[in-house]
């Protein structure tokens, strides 16, 4: 017999999204606040109302991927191209930076607090490993916020989307180096030989689009244009993480990025965002507080949470912001930049669980990683609303 019990979930979820994040804005906190919390709240760590197992919750998990893609798609659809080229250079040095001080602040962290014996390859390997979960970026989060606060098209804001697109490159590279290294059956050349074949993919694809535009131009704002676009942006999406092994939102920002300078990417927008907004994306920010549970956490462990979170924070600011402070950005600026990408999200989850597969990573441990992506998840988008507003950004949202 079937299950009907997904559709009184998506109306709760929509509902309570809804209702807290305009609580958020009344406090003059971005929206996706609001929905994050909902999340916390209807899932295991609060009121264990929505929880992602069996066949409902691989419903919701499936629409929350439908929602993220959508967001980083419209995201792509917003960049400003010249502002994005101008500041190719110092999104690489911001997100190679921003990888390295994060790695180097969690094998620190793991190897003093548990005194863990680096001269043991083993050991040593799981120390790395806390370092590799750290260097994730999940920028969705960050999107919407700038979104919100009207910076996403700025200087700032472009600086922040390419570092994070690099970042997904490096932090598969340094992932999949590290797993090497457990994994016998996993070749690094061969993923790296993937990635470079990936920009040379995304290349013949931008080269088309170009050759394309007219028609596209041509088809002007019909409903067959949005829903192509779309297609378009699902189907990159997933030939990114298929054949790639890269991550499907970087596929959609790549689709966003190929149709922004069109004459209907605007219209394109809209309808996206339409069907993001009213439906897909609430759904993603509730899944990420849904997927919280923080059970099992004794006293050490949650000292080493604490410890692991404060790492978390400044590792990415510290990193990012001074790559972009090398490239001559002032320090506010740089500081944004930093705050722009502490949020570690879902990609956290996805290298902690790639790494427990593989033996680097123990079950006692998830908590502390759990409790690090949700806590940088909720104040990225306070943070940025701060940072922001510093330098004359609206008081309200």
């Amino acid at each position: 017999m079937k299950s009907y019990e997904f559709l009184l979930f998506l109306a709760i979820i929509l509902i309570m999204t809804k209702v807290l994040g305009l609580i958020s804005r009344k406090v003059k906190m971005p929206a996706v606040v609001g929905a994050l919390i909902a999340g916390i709240i209807l899932g295991p760590s609060v009121l264990h109302f929505i929880s992602l197992e069996g066949v409902t919750g691989e419903y919701l998990e499936m629409t929350a991927e439908i929602g993220v893609i959508f967001l980083m798609f419209s995201a792509g659809l917003e960049t400003d191209l010249k502002e994005l080229k101008s500041n190719v250079f110092p999104s690489f040095v911001a997100a190679m930076i921003g990888v390295v001080v994060p790695l180097a602040g969690g094998f620190l962290s793991y190897t003093l607090y548990f005194h863990s014996d680096v001269t043991d390859f083993s050991e040593c390997l799981k120390s790395v490993f806390v370092g590799v979960i750290l260097t994730a970026t999940s920028v969705s989060i960050t999107v919407e916020t700038l979104r919100e606060l009207g910076k996403l098209k700025g200087k700032v804001g472009t600086t922040i989307l390419g570092a994070a697109v690099i970042d997904d490159i490096l932090g598969i590279v340094v992932l999949t180096v590290v797993t090497s290294l457990k994994d016998t059956s996993v070749n690094p050349l061969s993923v790296l030989g993937r990635i470079l074949l990936y920009f040379v993919f995304i290349g013949i694809l931008v080269f088309l689009s170009t050759k394309a535009r007219k028609w596209i131009e041509d088809e002007g704002m019909r409903r067959r244009t949005a829903v192509l676009s779309v297609a378009f942006c699902l189907i990159l999406a997933y030939v990114s993480e298929r054949f790639f092994g890269i991550a499907d939102i970087t596929g959609a920002y790549f689709a966003g990025l190929m149709l922004c300078t069109t004459d209907v990417g605007e219209y394109i927008k809209e309808r996206v965002g339409i069907a993001s907004y009213l439906f897909f994306s609430p759904v993603f920010f509730a899944s990420i507080g849904i997927k919280t549970s923080l059970s099992g956490m004794d006293a050490e462990l949650l000292i080493f949470s604490l410890l692991l979170l404060a790492v978390a924070i400044l590792t990415k600011v510290v990193g990012c912001g001074l790559g972009a402070k090398m490239c001559r950005y002032t320090a506010l600026e740089s500081l944004q930049i930093g705050v722009g990408m502490i949020s570690r999200g879902e990609v956290a989850l996805i290298v902690a669980q790639k790494g427990y597969q593989c033996g680097l990573l123990s079950e006692e441990l998830f908590a502390p990683i759990v409790l690090v992506v949700i806590v940088t998840t909720l104040i990225t988008p306070i943070l940025l609303k701060i940072v922001m507003r510093e330098e004359g950004a609206p008081k309200t949202i």
